[in-house]
């Protein structure tokens, strides 16, 4: 599963650590289950937090 987020990543031009660890940390805080599909590759947009 890591391998395809990361293959999709980069199809989408986003880097793949950034793009993880923002997504695993907004988990962690509590990102709420109803807007997932903002997580994903192809819609997301970095945290402030988050240095691309």
């Amino acid at each position: 599963m890591i391998c395809s987020l990361i293959a999709t990543c980069k199809l989408n031009d986003v880097e793949p650590y950034a793009y993880l660890r923002d997504v695993l940390q907004r988990m962690i805080d509590g990102h709420s289950v109803n807007r997932l599909d903002e997580l994903l590759p192809w819609s997301w947009k970095p945290a402030d937090h988050v240095k691309t």
